[in-house]
């Protein structure tokens, strides 16, 4: 069955155990400090949108846009399951977030991910992000890569 992509609630059962799965993942390559998650219910704030990968009625991924002003957009939990991992889920849900930031008329695009998590550093450089220094009011850490990327609405 082919994955199907939806902005969706993030308050159901299956995605807070996603989000589960993606803390832990997090956690485990990052120390607890240097982990900016955002929670369930914060994901479920107005300036957030949620979008939810399926293979049939099973959860596979996600991602969010956060909205921090009227020109700029942060990408956040970005994840897929690890045996759907390398299908191009993660390139479809950032596709989708990058084209809402753009119909919406942001300016940019940021990001912070983890210092040991090269497929996502992968991700956002073939998707055209490049790194920069601490974005928003994200510390300097050592634990920290952040990216961002101009988008054709500015």
């Amino acid at each position: 069955m082919p994955v199907t992509l939806a902005i969706e609630s993030p308050l159901q059962d299956d995605v807070r155990t996603l989000i589960a799965e993606l803390n832990t993942a997090l956690l485990e390559l990052s120390p607890p400090e240097a982990c900016y998650h955002l929670t369930v219910d914060q994901m479920a704030e107005p300036a957030v949108t949620v979008w939810i990968a399926r293979d049939g009625g099973t959860v596979i991924g996600c991602g969010a846009l956060k909205r921090h002003s009227d020109t700029v957009g942060e990408v956040k939990r970005m994840f897929t399951r690890p045996e759907w991992q390398g299908q191009g889920v993660a390139r479809l849900i950032l596709g989708e977030i990058e084209a809402a930031a753009e119909r919406e008329g942001l300016a940019m695009l940021v990001l912070e991910t983890g210092d040991r998590h090269p497929a996502a550093w992968a991700l956002y450089e073939k998707a055209g992000f490049s790194r920069c220094g601490p974005v928003l009011d994200y510390p300097a850490s050592p634990y920290s890569v952040f990216y961002q990327k101009q988008l054709r609405a500015a």
